[in-house]
Parts: C-alpha cells; structure tokens; sequence
C-alpha cells in the first residue's frame, strides 16, 4: 500500500471535501478522486460518503483512518531515522573539569563515546569550581564537572559515580612524610600550598581544621595541580588536594581523618545545547548513568 496515498486519504479525511484537499496537496481535483476511488478498492470497502459538497468517513473509513495514520507516522520516522544514520556525528565538545576520579571516569566515558562518535573531538580543561562555572556560564564551555558543595544556579546536573577524597601531598624531608593520615593540627607550622581560598570547598577544609585553622601558614593557592605540586616540593612543605591518579616524586598522598569527600557534579546550561555531537555525549552519559 502506497504512503502517498494514504497520506492523500487522510487530507481527504480532514478536510471533508476533494476539492480542498486537492488544493492543499497541490493535486487536481480528478487525480486526487481517482487515488480515492483506487484505495477504495484496493481495501475492499467504500471509506467516504459522498454527499453534495462534502464527504463523511464511514465506520470501515474512521477505522481505517486511525490505521492510516499510524502508518504514515511509522514511515515518517522511518525516513528520519535513515536521514540521521547517515548524517555523520561530528564537531567539539569542551568540558570542564575540576576533579581526578571523575576526570578518570569521564575519559573513560569519552573513549567508549569515540568508538561510537569517531569524528566528535573533545576540548578539555581544568579548573576550580568557579573558574568552570564562569566559563560554561560564558559559553566557552559545554559540559562541566564540579564538586560538592556547588550551587550551579540556571544548569542542569547528573550526579556521576565518582567520588573524591581529599588530603595532602607531603614532601619526603617534611616530619609528616611518615604518617598515615592526616588529622587536625598537623599542618600547623607547615608551608601548605592550598586550593583557591573564599570558596565553598575551602571553607569545609577550614571547618575540619577547626581552631587549628588561625594557625595555618597557606603561602599560595593553586587551580591546576601540577603547579602547586612544583611550588610544594620547592619549598619542601605540603600540598592540600584531591587524591591524585599519578605518583609524585618526592611527594606522598595521605588522606584526612575524619575524611572529607566530594561528589562529582556533571552539568549544562539549562536550554543551552544545540550541536548534534553535545546532545549525543549527554544521552550517552545519561544511558551510562542509568545502566550503572
């Protein structure tokens, strides 16, 4: 059974008169009378009573109408599902990212996307909190990854599966180096290169310190690690950070006790997606979210 010329029936159908769907169709009014009259006896039954200057549907024709719509809906989206096979995926997606945990997990999320999505190139880079907020805010960013606490007022957020631990990276000739973990008033008298201060995540590090805090000598901040590592080991002193993936020299990682952790926050502008390659990396981080 032709589409077409259900989809002639159908116009018949809404506009209850040949002539007027003849016009709407771009049809003449004969031509569109005989597919009519062939569908009719193609189904073996008559679909329309003719009246004078209208046309009813029968109750063969109001059953068959229902039929012919889902038909021709059923080949509408056939026909965009073979039209996007064969548009190609492609283009840049930019992320931020402010852990390690979760930027190991969304590598790992990024290889399994390219195997899918060759030609999808990603940008990424680094940041805290707010150096990312402000660049997705911006638009140079498409996706980012934040830690708890965040408020991300006007995104929309997934909660990944990572979690991040914080502590210290301790140099080899520092007393701590021998410690297992790291505990209020330790770093007191020690030169610590921390993260950025006046921030959410440096007021909970703040709160842990609890009293000890007026008593910490912070001699810099950092936002990409491998900077403060540099500036820690010169000055043979300690580093406050995530659990990083990588080893160090010179340095240790020991955790915090009582620990501190962060949840890891992947989020978009609300409404702000609009390339083919975005939408395809968030349908395929929310199918991985949602299978795990």
């Amino acid at each position: 059974m032709d589409i077409r010329v259900l989809e002639y029936f159908l116009a018949v159908a809404e506009e209850k008169n040949v002539t007027r769907a003849a016009n709407r169709l771009h049809l003449t009014q004969p031509t569109l009378s005989r597919q009519i009259m062939q569908l009719e006896d193609e189904v073996g039954a008559q679909l329309f009573l003719r009246e004078s200057h209208s046309l009813t549907l029968t109750d063969e024709g109001i059953l068959f109408q229902r039929r012919a719509r889902d038909m021709v809906d059923l080949a509408s989206r056939a026909r965009e599902e073979i039209r996007t096979a064969r548009e190609e995926t492609s283009g840049t997606v930019a992320i931020g990212l402010t852990g390690s945990s979760s930027t190991q997990e969304i590598a790992k999320l990024i290889t399994s996307f390219q195997r899918e999505f060759p030609k999808v190139k990603f940008a990424l880079a680094s940041g805290s909190n707010e150096e990312v907020e402000e660049k997705l805010a911006l638009g140079v960013l498409d996706f980012g990854v934040f830690l708890t606490p965040v408020e991300l007022a006007g995104c929309d957020r997934l909660r990944l599966q990572s979690q991040e631990e914080w502590g210290v990276l301790i140099h080899e000739n520092h007393p701590l180096y021998k410690k297992k973990k790291i505990v209020p008033g330790d770093l007191v008298g020690t030169q610590v290169v921390t993260i950025t201060t006046n921030t959410a995540l440096h007021q909970i590090l703040r709160n842990w310190s609890g009293d000890f805090a007026r008593d910490m000598d912070f001699c810099a901040t950092y936002n990409v690690l491998s900077s403060g590592v540099v500036l820690a080991r010169e000055r043979q002193g300690a580093l406050v950070c995530l659990k990083p993936l990588a080893e160090y020299e010179q340095m240790r990682y020991r955790p915090f006790s009582p620990a501190i952790t962060s949840d890891a926050i992947f989020a978009w502008r609300s409404g702000r997606l609009n390339s083919r390659a975005q939408e395809s990396f968030l349908r395929f981080v929310q199918q991985h979210l949602q299978e795990n």
